[in-house]
């Protein structure tokens, strides 16, 4: 198993900074990436790597189903382990 998390359900304004600003809540951050599209638009979905496995677990219990709200959307992340 890895510390990188899939995270989905992003609201399409939030950015990089935003989402390793709700997960630096639980521990470091080591990467975070939201992709886009061609015209470099989020796709509503991305990837944050935590420094180490326990707190990618962490992560994932405190912050599956947590609201964020950026730009008045909002959205519950779904958080979970990447394959």
């Amino acid at each position: 198993m890895n510390n990188k998390l899939y995270v989905g359900n992003i609201p399409y304004p939030a950015t990089e900074a935003d989402l390793k600003q709700v997960f630096a809540k639980v521990g470091l951050v080591a990467k975070v990436e939201i992709v886009k599209d061609q015209r470099r638009r989020s796709r509503g979905y991305g990837f944050v790597e935590m420094s180490n496995l326990n707190e990618a677990r962490e992560a994932m219990e405190k912050l599956n189903g947590h609201t964020l709200n950026v730009a008045s959307a909002e959205r519950n992340l779904y958080v979970n382990f990447s394959h």
